[in-house]
């Protein structure tokens, strides 16, 4: 009978953190086998050093090549995969044989260790037991003394090995993080932490539970001085207090745009922002799509009031508040950063930092949803005439209907405007035929969404509420029905010669 596998997962260091189990399956193992690099010193053999018997058979599995370069024909991913296999082809005889095989790992086998690529060989041809290890990611928490996630916040982990922009969006976005496998990659995590806003709350923590471990403020680690073995932290945001402003000093406005709904349209830089706020500062609406965190003031109020929002916005950040001010879809298009900037262009708000963050704007929610119908020139236009009158808005309308563009139509309609899409449909029949397909989109990405495409003699006004877009083909816009039934609207980039 084939003999038994184990991936015993030793924990972060410590022997003293090892669980009983992984004791007891070093015991029963015939074969201890562990990795090294070439110079031949293993960290997992030095953690279960005490429980290695010398009845046991040690099988050394010793990397041809870990940071230095190599001249296998497949380069360093041909020369570590075949090392893998013949590390498991080793292994498999072991088993064949009858005996027991204990694979040790720090950490956990299954979280970024070796001991995975033998089980992905190994596991399917012989009886196997994955023991799990303490991770670094837990040792560096408790070593801190600090919370890694608490409530609803998310955790991620990530490779320093990533490029520095993913590492950058990443860090960004989520509540807190590990970042993993430093040692050369730390200059790069470092610049990603600064470009992510986080690098004063970063922690650092060398070796944990190990000789030699060491904890540090991130800022001030000497890039020469890190090791492989350390980890950098970003622990919970939860329960901390924002540091209270020093006198004098001034925050910031950033103008954020959440799309058309709620958070897969969040981008990362979106996301960091809003987390990293003091205030929000919004249309009740917009904030009830951001989550709520302690210890975060948010000021609600009406769609109506979009000059004292902004302003109120201002007059926190002369305080040294850090606000976010919350809009839906884009804010430069038809929305809050107008405003913002507006408000900020008087003298006593000229000292506040106003930055502006995109979003998914409706038209290209609604677009992407139909197929492709903005896929060449066109115009937005507002049918709103509650901020300029609708002469304008029918002299634009003729104009870029002349001019063959198609149209994304903003707030066409609303309970006190009625008649605005009527209207308009009148006057691009002037210039379109009936039979211009329009994408009438409602709540795009929300529980009520409903997108469709109609005859532009059919558009019914009585369809159309302010959680509505429509985009208005050209002459060349084309309608098409799939094999798997979907009507697909798009524009050919390629214009037709005069």
């Amino acid at each position: 009978m084939s003999g038994k596998l184990y991936g015993v997962g030793l924990g972060p260091g410590d022997p003293s953190l090892m669980t009983v189990r992984a004791v007891e399956a070093i015991a029963e193992a015939d074969v201890i086998a562990y990795h090294s690099a070439r110079h031949g010193r293993s960290i997992a053999r030095s953690i279960a050093a005490g429980h290695i018997r010398p009845d046991h058979v040690e099988e050394p599995l010793v990397y041809p090549v870990t940071t230095e370069t190599t001249d296998h024909p497949g380069g360093y991913q041909g020369a570590i995969d075949d090392f893998y296999a013949e590390a498991s082809a080793r292994l498999a005889a072991h088993l064949d044989a009858g005996r027991t095989v204990a694979v040790l790992a720090e950490g956990d086998p299954l979280f970024y260790g070796s001991y995975m690529h033998m089980h992905k060989r190994l596991a399917d041809r012989y009886d196997t037991e994955v023991i799990p290890g303490v991770t670094s990611v837990s040792a560096a928490a408790a070593r801190l003394g600090t919370p890694l996630a608490e409530g609803e916040e998310v955790l991620t982990v990530l490779p320093g090995t990533l490029p520095e922009e993913e590492l950058t969006a990443r860090l960004a976005s989520t509540d807190a993080a590990v970042v993993m496998k430093l040692g050369r990659t730390f200059p790069k995590v470092r610049r990603a932490l600064e470009g992510s806003g986080r690098l004063d709350a970063a922690r650092y923590v060398e070796r944990a539970t190990m000789a030699g471990e060491r904890l540090a403020e991130l800022a001030d680690v000497d890039a020469e001085s890190v090791p492989y073995f350390s980890v950098a932290v970003l622990p919970s945001r939860a329960g901390a207090e924002p540091a209270a402003p020093e006198p004098g000093s001034v925050g910031e406005v950033v103008v954020v745009g959440t799309g058309p709904a709620g958070p897969l349209w969040l981008t990362p830089e979106t996301r960091g922002a809003l987390a990293a706020a003091d205030d929000l500062v919004g249309y009740t609406t917009y904030l009830d799509r951001v989550p709520v965190r302690p210890g975060q003031r948010r000021h609600g109020s009406d769609n109506r009031v979009e000059a004292e929002r902004a302003e109120f916005a201002l007059q926190l950040a002369r305080r040294g508040r850090r606000v976010a001010v919350v809009s839906g879809g884009d804010p430069g298009v038809f929305a809050m950063a107008t405003a913002v900037l507006e408000a900020a262009s008087a003298h006593e708000y000229a000292d506040v930092p106003v930055r502006v963050l995109p979003g998914v704007t409706a038209a290209n929610a609604a677009a992407a949803r139909a197929g492709a119908p903005l896929g060449h020139d066109y115009a937005a236009i507002s049918l709103s005439d509650r901020l300029k009158p609708w002469e304008v808005i029918a002299g634009r309308l003729r104009a870029a209907a002349a001019a063959d563009l198609v149209l994304a139509l903003y707030n066409p309609g609303s309970r006190s405007r009625t008649w605005q899409v009527g209207k308009a449909r009148e006057l691009l029949l002037e210039h379109r035929t009936p039979d211009t397909p329009v994408v009438v989109a409602r709540d795009v990405g929300g529980a009520d969404e409903r997108v469709r495409t109609v005859r532009l003699a059919d558009l019914d006004p009585a369809e159309v509420d302010m959680r509505t877009i429509l985009l208005v083909g050209s002459s060349q816009t084309r309608t098409v029905r799939r094999g798997d039934g979907e009507e697909v609207v798009w524009t050919p980039r390629r214009y037709p010669e005069t």
